[in-house]
């Protein structure tokens, strides 16, 4: 069944969708700028900026005192700092570089520390995940769940990998290692957002990734949770928006994933 949107949720999906707008007319000239000598990758951090100020500009036209964390412009103070904007324009910028057909943008509002409201639009597959706490979460107006598959054998699991340093490079050499032994469908798409909403969709089973940003998960963590799934950060008890690290599943696969993650930090430390 179908559920209504709130006025809140309205003003994040037009923002979502208006930014969305252009980053598809953006996509559709990457083609283009393959061949060319310099590569598209200027002509995406105007995309990807231009999205941005797109979303902030509906956003503060409509609560002008909340404040906003940013992938691109970074933190901006509003008058009201107990609501906060987390925002990634363009979630999946490398897909989005080379014409790969999966990316989003990402909507999160936090007060007084929770995440409240999270919408995630993908433009391209025209669909809008979102959630509002305690309300469940909806993907087109159908509500979400995770999946009920209980052991990694048989589940597919989704991963990132960020740029970081060779020691920790290595961590998530190990963790691949483990984590495909006991389940062999792993699987990156290179856009966490989108991850987190597949998981809280039952498309996938489960997902971790260390090095991730604030504006990469907010958004997907509120969604996952009100679809049933389960997230913390890896190793401790943290903010999983802020810690920089998470993993995330159905009750069943976020137990064993975590617990394996955990015991093959323990054995290379």
């Amino acid at each position: 069944m179908a559920q209504s949107t709130s006025p809140l949720m309205n003003i994040m999906i037009r923002a979502a969708e208006k930014a969305g707008r252009n980053l598809t007319r953006d996509f559709g000239e990457v083609e283009n700028l393959q061949v060319s000598r310099k590569g598209p990758a200027d002509f995406v951090t105007a995309a990807d900026k231009r999205a941005e100020e797109i979303i902030f500009e509906e956003l503060k036209k409509a609560r002008p005192d909340y404040s906003f964390l940013m992938e691109e412009s970074g933190s901006v103070k509003g008058a009201n700092e107990d609501h906060k904007w987390i925002i990634d324009p363009l979630d999946g910028t490398h897909n989005f570089m080379h014409g790969i057909p999966h990316w989003c943008v990402s909507i999160a509002l936090e007060t007084k520390g929770r995440i409240e409201a999270a919408l995630i639009y993908d433009p391209i597959k025209e669909e809008i995940f979102r959630a509002e706490r305690s309300n469940g979460a909806f993907v087109n107006g159908k509500r979400l769940r995770v999946s009920n598959r209980s052991d990694l054998e048989s589940s597919t699991i989704a991963f990132g990998s960020a740029h970081i340093d060779a020691v920790k490079q290595q961590t998530f050499i190990n963790e691949l290692n483990t984590v495909s032994s006991v389940a062999p469908m792993v699987r990156r798409f290179g856009a966490a957002a989108l991850d987190l909403s597949y998981v809280a969709a039952g498309r996938f089973d489960g997902y971790w990734e260390r090095g991730i940003k604030p504006w990469d998960v907010a958004a997907g963590i509120l969604i996952l949770k009100e679809a049933g799934g389960f997230v913390t950060s890896i190793d401790d008890e943290t903010n999983p928006v802020y810690s920089r690290q998470i993993v995330a599943g159905n009750q069943n696969i976020y137990n064993h994933l975590r617990k394996t993650l955990r015991e093959t930090a323990k054995k290379a430390a």
